[in-house]
């Protein structure tokens, strides 16, 4: 899966995205990455977040929400 590029197509339709590692949650074995895209196209107060075990599963839970909004989000692959 080519995050990079799944970041910057969203960046260019004007939504900010966010990853984090949290060290502290990864030692716990607990859900160590977040997934966060704020911005337009949304309202002001709505934001896709998740907590999730990997980057792929943050992805899996987000993209298909994002997509609901009507954003263009390449397929996974190179």
């Amino acid at each position: 899966m080519d995050v990079v590029r799944i970041m910057e197509s969203l960046a260019q339709q004007g939504v900010t995205v966010l990853f984090k590692a949290d060290a502290g949650r990864m030692r716990e074995g607990v859900e160590p990455w977040t997934f966060v895209a704020s911005g337009a196209p949304f309202r002001e107060d709505l934001l896709v977040r998740t907590d999730a075990a990997s980057v792929e599963a943050c992805l899996e839970i987000c993209l298909p929400r994002l997509r609901t909004f009507g954003l263009a989000i390449p397929e996974s692959g190179a």
